[in-house]
């Protein structure tokens, strides 16, 4: 089951940012944020990743968390075997999830206001905002303020890596 709800999370996060779907179509508010993006059926790479890094009961849990989750296709923009590389790490494939969750629960009016934010994994994001676009370092917000029970997810189209 969790190998099944991990995938499907990645799944999610390869897709463009052109095919997110609305907000609609991320599921019941009641959710939480793993069954959310699960939902939102573009997060396959992410799940999968979540549940190798074994982080899923931990976003499952009370939080609240932000989360800058990656589509499918910013899983597939990086080089060829990173994925797979980062899979059979799990040390390194939590440092690199954690990266993208920030403690609490900040809304895109919080985010913008932002110049970095601290990422669970330890380490600050960089935060720019500039007409109406987001990016959380090199990665652009492609939908914002996806509400689950535990917390907020955006959409990002880039994985983001944290510094060495």
């Amino acid at each position: 089951m969790r190998l099944k709800v991990a995938g499907l999370i990645l799944a999610a996060v390869s897709m463009t940012a052109a095919a997110v779907p609305t907000a609609a179509k991320y599921g019941p508010q009641g959710k939480d944020i793993v069954d959310t993006a699960v939902a939102a059926g573009q997060f396959t790479t992410l799940a999968k990743a979540l549940e190798a890094a074994g982080l899923v009961e931990t976003l499952k849990g009370a939080g609240p968390f932000t989360v800058f989750a990656p589509t499918d296709e910013a899983f597939a923009k990086l080089p060829a075997g990173t994925v797979d590389a980062l899979l059979k790490d799990k040390a390194k494939l939590k440092k690199v999830l954690l990266y993208h969750v920030v403690a609490g629960n900040v809304k895109a009016a919080d985010v913008v206001k932002l110049k970095s934010a601290k990422t669970v994994e330890g380490s600050s994001v960089k935060i720019m905002a500039m007409g109406g676009n987001v990016m959380v370092d090199n990665a652009n917000v492609v939908k914002a303020d996806i509400a689950a029970s535990n917390g907020t997810i955006h959409v990002i189209d880039t994985v983001i890596m944290p510094k060495k």
